[in-house]
């Protein structure tokens, strides 16, 4: 198979281009960034950005399917960067799966696409799309995701894929951040507890995205629909926080404020941010403060039943392995 990964160069991205390659498959990434290690280890690299369709099509022809991965992340920036990257660089892979040929179109979403400020306790696939969305990414995600589902037909199959908390190895944005903020003493749990949340293994997230290409074609079972995947196995927030610190040799998180305080600081700092039109994103939001406080597992019988996914690295083994990279890391510099 030869297959495209859009955000190849990011942490799930890159993770299924691996996985892609170390089991024969032709890769490719497209990004707008130049990876070196990606191109060293046979990965063809292919740059360019979503919103600009011909380098879309030109990135996409002759391939047989699309790990379509890439996307405009976080929770603060004008509204219009979201749309550009997650909706019309959608509507441009889509476009551009149609006309070269392309059967098989596998979108990484997100469960923050039903996701409308309060808790999410074992819900299914069946939840709606809430009303209105506390931050642009999941609205555009949500958007993007229609798009890709209702474009399944008898010519292009899709599935959408809703990997929650992404953690490993190899994370270059979410966890250097968030060490580096209890090393400054700026972290914070949230609310008295326990909120219980699913997470993913980056291994476990990029062995999702494999199986469900390998059973998708037209017509299959799992064609047009989407499905949460994690590892099964929920946790409390605060617990994970302080496991995740504990591998990188920290102290666990030793202040709480309350939700009311989190949330009101959130609205106050992104009133703030936006008059005075700063980029760099606020140390808290509604949407932040609200994901933190909040309970957010999923039924995770769909994924386990018509994708065949089972979690082959538990939370504990991938801590044991975060912990052994990070003291590498450590060694190397």
């Amino acid at each position: 198979m030869k297959a495209l990964v859009t955000g190849g160069g990011g942490f799930l991205g890159s993770a299924i281009a691996r996985h892609l390659l170390d089991r024969g498959d032709r890769v490719h990434s497209f990004s707008r960034g130049d990876y070196p290690k990606l191109r060293a280890s046979g990965i063809g690299i292919l740059r360019g950005d979503l919103a600009d369709k011909s380098a879309v099509m030109k990135a996409v022809e002759g391939c047989d399917a699309v790990f379509h991965v890439g996307a405009r992340t976080g929770i603060w920036g004008p509204y219009r960067s979201y749309y550009e990257t997650n909706v019309t660089g959608t509507e441009n892979i889509i476009d551009a799966c149609r006309q070269t040929g392309v059967s098989k179109l596998v979108y990484t979403s997100s469960p923050s696409v039903v996701f409308g400020g309060g808790s999410m306790e074992g819900i299914n696939e069946s939840a709606p799309y809430p009303k209105t969305y506390l931050a642009h990414y999941p609205k555009t995600k949500a958007m993007a995701e229609r798009k890709v589902l209702s474009a399944n037909d008898d010519a292009l199959a899709t599935v959408a894929l809703r990997p929650h908390l992404i953690w490993g190895p190899g994370d270059p944005n979410f966890l250097p951040r968030f060490i580096e903020r209890r090393k400054s003493g700026r972290l914070a749990k949230i609310g008295k507890g326990p909120h219980l949340v699913d997470c993913i293994y980056i291994d476990n997230a990029a062995d999702a995205h494999i199986l469900a290409a390998d059973r998708l074609h037209t017509g299959a079972p799992i064609s047009g629909k989407r499905y949460f995947i994690s590892q099964g196995d929920p946790i409390d927030i605060g617990e994970l926080m302080d496991r995740i610190l504990a591998a990188a040799g920290l102290d666990p998180i030793d202040r709480t404020v309350s939700e009311i305080l989190a949330y009101g600081a959130g609205w106050l700092l992104e009133l703030i941010y936006g008059a005075l039109r700063l980029k760099s994103e606020p140390p808290m939001t509604r949407f932040l403060a609200k994901q933190l406080s909040t309970a957010h597992w999923f039924d995770m019988s769909a994924a386990r039943q018509e994708l065949g996914y089972t979690p082959v690295i538990s939370i504990a083994e991938g801590l044991e392995r975060l912990a052994e990279s990070l003291k590498q890391g450590t060694r190397n510099l």
